[in-house]
């Protein structure tokens, strides 16, 4: 495997990981917040779920990550019982258990949402995940479930302002090693489809990077 902590991006790269990898969203209320479950972090991701609960930013949650090495708890247990803890009523948050990656996050949380509310009643939701995993999580979303209206809240332990991730060299790794995996994919679908990179409207219409929330609009 590459070592990412020592690979420095181009400028050319910088800027297309900034407008089409770490995009940012206006934030208005939502049916749904969809919290990706982690192992990191889990405080800071808990704080900015419980700010937009206190401003009426979401009706229903949903936790979704299963257990991971080392834990005897899934990662939906340990992020409800601290949501819960401080103050958002347990009736709110849906869990899922079981999921192991993003794709599994979306897939398995679906048929719960079904369940609990029913999709048809879900036109909008925040997903609120890791600043380097960014754009992975509505475009996820919006492979299993394109009717719904996407907006993006990360966060993150660094210091560094995320307009300077490439400086750091903690952050530059992880931004990296997501867009190497999203990058290609992309790339393969537009081949496919007789689209060129470069005149795809996503680009057109590169979201703002600098502030942590970010835009869904323009997915690819």
């Amino acid at each position: 495997m590459d070592d990412r902590s020592n690979r420095l991006p181009t400028e050319t790269e910088i800027g297309e990981i900034n407008a089409r990898h770490l995009i940012s969203t206006p934030i208005k209320p939502a049916d749904l917040l969809f919290v990706f479950g982690t192992r990191e972090d889990v405080e800071r991701r808990v704080d900015e779920a419980i700010r937009l609960w206190r401003e009426g930013l979401f009706r229903w949650s949903i936790v979704s990550g299963g257990v991971t090495p080392g834990s005897k708890l899934s990662e939906c247990e340990t992020i409800k019982t601290a949501m819960v803890a401080r103050g958002i009523p347990p009736g709110r948050i849906l869990e899922e258990h079981c999921a192991m990656n993003t794709g599994e996050n979306v897939v398995f949380s679906l048929p719960i949402l079904e369940a609990a509310i029913g999709l048809k009643n879900i036109r909008s939701v925040i997903c609120l995940g890791n600043t380097w995993t960014a754009r992975r999580y509505p475009m996820t979303l919006h492979r299993h479930w394109p009717e719904v209206e996407k907006m993006l809240i990360t966060v993150d332990c660094f210091e560094t302002p995320l307009a300077l991730w490439h400086t750091d060299a903690g952050f530059r790794t992880r931004i990296l090693s997501e867009w190497d995996k999203i990058e290609p994919t992309r790339q393969k679908v537009l081949s496919r489809s007789g689209l060129s990179p470069r005149g795809h409207h996503a680009a057109a219409k590169a979201p703002h990077v600098g502030a942590r929330p970010g835009t869904a609009k323009g997915i690819s």
